[in-house]
């Protein structure tokens, strides 16, 4: 059984950098043909897809965010993680890793984490 576990600051103040880690356990993030995302959900507000990292490192952003974002990974520590630059309230959110690379792939998610941005 895969799990995902999201970690790393609950607020984050304007201007600063996000940076969020995602654990997983019961399966490696080097497996062939899968993908390991960010979505989040601002509140009252759909999901978003910010990004994902493949089992080969390539990466993917999304457009509207692609340049304050970028996803890494440690495979010694079987993690990746989430690093969103120059924050503002705007990015106040639930912020879930997800296994998948598109919509109808996504099978595991972690519990999310609630990340807001204030001064």
């Amino acid at each position: 059984q895969v799990q995902l576990q999201e970690s790393g600051p609950g607020l984050v103040k304007p201007s600063q950098i996000l940076s969020l880690t995602c654990t997983v356990s019961g399966g490696s993030i080097t497996t062939n043909r899968y993908y390991w995302s960010w979505i989040r959900q601002p509140p009252g507000k759909g999901l978003e897809w910010i990004g994902y990292i493949g089992y080969s490192g390539s990466t993917y952003y999304s457009p509207s965010l692609k340049s304050r974002t970028s996803i890494s990974r440690d495979t010694s520590k079987n993690q990746f993680t989430l690093q969103l630059n120059s924050v503002s309230p705007a990015d106040t959110a639930v912020y879930y890793c997800v296994r998948g690379g598109r919509w109808y792939e996504l099978d595991y998610w972690g519990q999310g984490t609630q990340v807001t941005v204030s001064s």
